[in-house]
């Protein structure tokens, strides 16, 4: 079905496409109306069912695709032949600032999807998630020179505990967006507080 979608003209695609994040966006899984997406979009509820098996199916096809989406313009712009594993990071921290002011409305789509718990989806999202995470972060210390870590540390438990930072910096985050109402991600705020840890990090882990 989802082939049909895809072999859509660009325009009409588009348009199916930005109402479904911008309702899930707002809405998230359960709230989201195909009412609403089809009204948005200029379809019908027939034709929109045509190409997606159910709501299900459209939202995980959304996430696959912003994901996509965000995930080939980072890697088009970062510079993994930078060896120093912080000035990497902060490369990523930058970028995706400017992803974020390129695409706000995917990015506030897949923050919600993210921390959606519907039960409908649920498994399949923590499906999609760890397989995201894990290739990643196996991407992010791809090159890194090591040699700069300490040598009496297991450098393993060094990219974890930076890892964790990270992670629980991004998880904190995305919890204010789901318990507070209008709660909105300040990322000058977050890169801020970023190089703060990085600060940290280095001055415990570079020699």
């Amino acid at each position: 079905m989802i082939s049909k979608f895809l072999n859509l003209d660009s325009d009409k695609q588009n348009r199916i496409i930005n109402a479904a994040i911008q309702e899930f966006a707002q809405k998230g899984y359960s709230n989201a109306s195909t009412n609403e997406i089809v009204k948005e979009a200029g379809i019908s509820k027939g034709l929109l069912f045509h190409y997606f098996q159910n709501k299900k199916q459209l939202f995980l096809f959304l996430f696959d695709y912003c994901v996509e989406l965000i995930t080939v313009d980072f890697y088009k712009n970062i510079d993994l032949g930078e060896t120093d594993f912080f000035q990497r990071i902060r490369q990523s921290v930058l970028i995706k600032m400017e992803l974020l002011a390129q695409y706000p409305d995917i990015f506030k789509f897949v923050e919600k999807a993210y921390m959606d718990d519907a039960a409908d989806i649920h498994a399949e999202m923590q499906k999609k998630i760890k397989e995201l995470n894990k290739i990643n972060i196996g991407k992010i210390y791809e090159g890194i020179d090591i040699s700069k870590f300490r040598e009496d540390i297991d450098i393993q438990k060094i990219l974890k505990i930076i890892t964790w930072t990270f992670e629980k910096m991004s998880e904190e985050e995305l919890y204010k967006t789901k318990l507070i109402p209008g709660y909105e991600m300040d990322y000058q705020k977050i890169q801020k507080e970023a190089e703060e840890y990085f600060e940290i990090l280095i001055t415990c882990f570079y020699k």
